[in-house]
This record gives structure tokens, C-alpha cells and sequence, in this order.
């Protein structure tokens, strides 16, 4: 792909699917940040939702909306479709880059699916720029994560936008359904700051570490791919990005929405 200004590097935290079709300050704050970047070539993006026993990305050249949720959702969010192009070109790049760790190009089996449309719906809402998923190998090691995304920075510097969306707090059995504003439960509160701190203070050893916090980290990621995106997109930050967080509270008691653009300190 041809050189084009360094992109930014994004983790979103997204919650319920219903995002997609709310205005609040969570998607006005989507918009805001996507309004000030650069307008990227391509998008990378590593959902939480997308689990495959290897490395993979979207291949073809018109992903479809996939609606992965639960039929109690209402009939407005399956009716909703982001049809955003794809880009076979950006997945043969992330498999050149990568190599010599095989990665699979899927053509058919999966597209977009809502950890993905549903910020992308408020932040590119045209659905103008093509975009990529890729897929998490459930068999890696947090190490191997951050390896990944180190290994896929090059992408910045080709005009690529590279977004994880999860959420660094995931807890959804413990969640306090009836009071998003409430008080997030203290091992929530412990674990997210020690991320925060891991992010604000560059070492993202102490995030592919996350383990050490013992129960805290039990509780906080109970199965952890809402948390493997931010691995990724810490491991293509770049040694002189700053860290700009936003949306960063916890809803429910047990569900993190803290979020964060890395991008060169000259530029921010």
C-alpha cells in the first residue's frame, strides 16, 4: 500500500450492541474522535468477537453485517447494515506482514460483525472506508498479542487505522443491570487502573501480564477476549505516541468503557 500519514491507533470500550442505534456520549464521542483524526485509507480492526482457532482476516471485497447477538434485541438492530467495502489488498498486506505465521484468508465465512459496525456506524457513518477484521487466535499468549500488533505497526504509516474495540472490564454476570451509573465494584475499579497506569505510563508488559492481578483479573476479564484487542493495539504503539483517554468510566458496576487514541505527540 503507498505511504500516506502516520494513523493513529485506537481501542474503543463498547458495551451492548444497542450502541449502534443510540445517541449518547459514548457514540457522540466516537463521531468527535473519528472527526479528528486523519481520514484513513483502510481500517484494521480487532474485535472481541471474533474468535478462530488461528490467525485470520476478511478478505473479500464485501464483508457482511453480521448481527451476533440474541433475538431479545429489537428488530431496529437486525435491520441495521454497515456496508462498509473491504479491502483483499490490506488483508494480503497483514498476511505479508506477519509471515511466516500463517494467516488465513477468509472470503466467505464471516464479515463484520457488531463489535466492529457498532462504533464504526457512528464513527465512519458513510461506511465509506473499507474495512478488515481480524480474526484472534484463541491459542495465543498475551505476549504473542502484543507481538502481533508490533508486527502489524507498519500499517500506520501506509494510511491504515488500526482500532481494537473491547472493553478492559468485562463482567457481564456480575453486572448491575438496573444502574449503569452505579459504583464500579472495587476489584473492577483496581483492575482498570492498573491498566490505565499500564497505558499512561507505556509499559505494556504490565497489560500481557494482567494474570498477576489474581482475582482481580478473575473477575475483571473472566474470559478474556473483551481484553485481547487493547494487546493488539498496545503492541502497534508507536515508543513517542501519547495517550489520550476518553470515555473512561465503568457502567454496571463491571463494564469498562475507558478508551484511548495513541498518536506522535506532534500531531495530537
Amino acid at each position: 500500500m503507498s505511504a500516506s500519514p502516520r494513523m493513529p491507533v485506537v481501542f474503543f470500550g463498547h458495551g451492548s450492541p444497542m450502541v449502534a442505534i443510540e445517541a449518547n456520549t459514548k457514540s457522540r464521542s466516537w463521531a468527535d474522535i473519528a472527526a479528528r483524526l486523519p481520514r484513513p485509507k483502510a481500517i484494521l480492526s480487532i474485535s472481541a468477537h471474533w474468535e478462530v482457532p488461528a490467525t485470520a482476516v476478511t478478505a473479500m471485497p464485501r464483508p457482511r453485517t453480521i448481527h451476533d447477538f440474541g433475538a431479545s434485541f429489537p428488530k431496529a438492530l437486525f435491520d441495521m447494515q454497515y456496508p462498509a467495502p473491504g479491502s483483499p489488498e490490506l488483508a494480503g498486506r497483514v498476511a505479508e506482514l506477519l509471515a511466516p505465521t500463517p494467516v488465513i484468508q477468509d472470503t466467505s465465512q464471516w464479515g463484520l460483525d457488531h463489535g466492529t459496525w457498532s462504533v464504526l456506524t457512528h464513527a465512519y457513518p458513510k461506511a465509506d472506508v473499507p474495512v478488515v477484521q481480524l480474526g484472534m487466535d484463541v491459542n495465543l499468549t498475551p505476549a504473542q498479542r502484543l507481538d502481533i500488533g508490533r508486527r502489524l505497526a507498519p500499517l500506520r504509516d501506509e494510511g491504515v487505522l488500526i482500532l481494537g474495540t473491547g472493553n478492559i472490564v468485562h463482567n457481564l454476570r456480575a453486572m448491575n443491570w438496573g444502574d449503569a451509573a452505579c459504583a464500579p465494584y472495587d476489584w473492577a475499579a483496581r483492575f482498570n487502573d492498573e491498566m490505565r497506569k499500564a497505558i499512561v505510563d507505556n509499559e505494556p508488559q504490565r497489560a500481557v501480564e494482567f494474570a498477576r492481578l489474581g482475582g482481580d483479573a478473575e473477575l475483571a476479564a473472566p474470559t478474556p477476549e473483551h481484553f485481547w484487542p487493547l494487546l493488539y493495539v498496545l503492541g502497534a504503539r508507536g515508543d513517542d505516541d501519547r495517550a489520550r483517554l476518553f470515555n473512561d468510566w465503568i457502567e454496571h458496576g463491571s463494564l469498562g468503557m475507558t478508551s484511548v487514541v495513541f498518536e506522535d505527540a506532534e500531531a495530537a
